[in-house]
């Protein structure tokens, strides 16, 4: 920050850097917390589900793995929507195994050097049986959103399953910071 004329001016931190790094980097944090949440519900209760039109929490925690399959495609240009996904695993050790494997693909792609602008566009969904060309940085910062959205859900979930809520964006109940 520098003073001129009694006024406090600053260089914008994002000028300093590109979509790709700023959306690393967010990425790279979420990941992290996504992964608390995840490692905080009870292994032992995937099927649990807080109402009958509701996900089980393994099939919600699978949203997850999906998501970061999507962005993987988005990321080398490849077709997102009609190519199917996989199933989800029966266990939730296999959960946890497939979204770190989807985030180290992830984060390899993000930091090769080609596409450094994250030129280019995803074909998806962008409102009820609508689908259109998304810019590629919109469009992961949707589905890293999207994430987050989801992530909400599960912790309402491991509390009612019986599991401690850890820190998402500050103190919880159960993971206090003083």
């Amino acid at each position: 920050m520098t003073q001129t004329s009694g006024a406090a001016t600053s260089t914008s931190f994002h000028s300093a850097t590109t979509a790709k790094q700023r959306f690393l980097r967010a990425y790279e944090r979420d990941h992290a917390t996504t992964l608390k949440v995840l490692k905080a519900f009870p292994a032992d209760k995937s099927e649990f589900r807080p109402h009958e039109r509701s996900n089980t929490a393994l099939h919600l925690a699978w949203t997850f793995v999906v998501e970061e399959q999507i962005m993987l495609r988005a990321l080398r240009g490849d077709q997102i929507l009609g190519s199917g996904f996989p199933s989800a695993p029966e266990s939730w050790g296999a959960v946890l195994d497939a979204f770190n494997k989807g985030y180290d693909d992830v984060v390899a792609e993000l930091r090769d050097p080609r596409n450094a602008d994250l030129d280019g566009t995803a074909h998806f969904f962008v409102a009820p049986k609508t689908t259109a060309d998304i810019p590629l940085p919109d469009f992961l910062d949707f589905m890293l959103h999207d994430q987050i959205h989801h992530r909400g859900q599960l912790s309402v979930y491991v509390r009612m399953a019986g599991g401690k809520v850890p820190s998402i964006y500050g103190p919880s109940a159960d993971e206090p910071w003083f």
